[in-house]
């Protein structure tokens, strides 16, 4: 499991690199094969390719597939492992993208490699995009997932081991306000400046966020000028959203997309949209968690923890299908998305032999 996650986390594959991505999918496309799966190799031309592997018993089984999501893509640009390269130290295994989710993926085939012949079909998707919205690859997952009885998410499991069986919905606006330019010792009253209007639409915005309602809004990129002598005629901001309960999104767009300019010859542009629908703990969900839970304790004896998680992932687009979705059956760790980015040792084998007696006993 160590050798083929440091050769995954060696192989790197920036989200917008389609051939570093391709090439992490050739190292998954066979070992996939190795383990006797039918391997399709879904073409894509905006980032990698997607691999879908097709896991048969060996006698007819008439039961519902179980999907298997991973992703191959990572943050991180090519060059990253110079400053932070895969190494193991202290019981734990760090390196850029080992938590999210190269360990995933050995996972997730270390339990495949382990299953029962007379297991149910399993399909296992390794997808290419996650981390930039999956925007090629959720059509694939919303059409697996509908032939599917559960979905296995293979993202990075809570700190204290529980699985994620909720997240929070995201979305995203750029809003961009027009001024004028004028100079601002020679003409400053022609000016109508685009950075004291932009002011004005942050506290907007920023005040959408509802706690009590699970609902966060945050301006977190501003741009607008070009020198201080220089009434700006442009500033953007990017404007993250996070929603947890139905009618939210609805609340906000209608908010932000109601915006008005307060400074007179100002104007407002707005684009955006919800990239990943909420994933809430509802009954499918529910029920999954209660059902992994007894086989967990009566399997291997110990107790499965329910959680949740603020950030997204491709099980958002299957709550949506009625499909009951389990995530965070992937590795043990923290760090996401930096250098500090590791994981427990040891939690490999032990997520594997948890993803194996799902499988076999679902």
């Amino acid at each position: 499991m160590r050798n083929l996650l440091r050769q995954l986390v060696e192989t790197e594959s920036p989200s917008h690199d389609k051939a570093a991505v391709d090439r992490v999918g050739a190292i998954v496309a066979d070992e996939c094969r190795k383990l006797g799966a039918d391997v399709e190799i879904i073409p894509n031309r905006q980032t990698g390719d997607l691999v879908l592997a097709r896991f048969q018993p060996s006698t007819q089984n008439p039961q519902c597939p179980i999907l298997i999501l991973c992703h191959m893509d990572t943050v991180f640009p090519i060059g990253a492992l110079q400053k932070f390269p895969y190494r193991e130290a202290d019981g734990k295994i760090h390196g850029p993208g080992v938590l999210d989710m190269k360990a995933g993926i050995v996972i997730a085939l270390t339990a495949l490699a382990n299953r029962a012949a007379d297991t149910r079909p399993v399909w296992t998707l390794f997808t290419s995009d996650e981390e930039i919205g999956s925007h090629t690859s959720r059509v694939h997952i919303e059409r697996l997932a509908r032939q599917c009885e559960v979905v296995f998410v293979l993202e990075g499991a809570l700190a204290d081991g529980s699985l994620k069986t909720w997240r929070k919905g995201v979305g995203e606006f750029l809003v961009k306000v027009k001024g004028r330019a004028a100079h601002a010792g020679g003409d400053h009253q022609a000016g109508r400046n685009a950075i004291e209007e932009m002011a004005h639409q942050v506290l907007a915005i920023q005040k959408l966020t509802a706690y009590e309602k699970q609902t966060t809004l945050n301006v977190g990129v501003i741009r607008g000028g070009t020198a201080s002598n220089v009434i700006p005629d442009e500033a953007v901001i990017e404007v993250d959203v996070r929603v947890m309960q139905p009618g939210e999104w609805e609340r906000v767009e209608a908010e932000i997309r109601n915006l008005k300019p307060v400074l007179e010859g100002t104007s407002l542009e707005i684009t955006g949209a919800l990239n990943r629908p909420p994933m809430p703990y509802g009954e499918g969900n529910r029920f999954a968690f209660e059902k992994a839970a007894q086989i967990a304790k009566d399997k291997l004896g110990f107790e499965l923890k329910a959680g949740g998680s603020g950030g997204g992932s491709d099980g958002n687009f299957v709550a949506p299908l009625g499909i009951p979705v389990l995530d965070g059956l992937g590795a043990v760790g923290e760090g996401y998305h930096s250098e500090r980015e590791y994981i427990f040792a040891d939690s490999l084998e032990e997520r594997a032999k948890l993803l194996e007696v799902l499988i076999r006993n679902w």
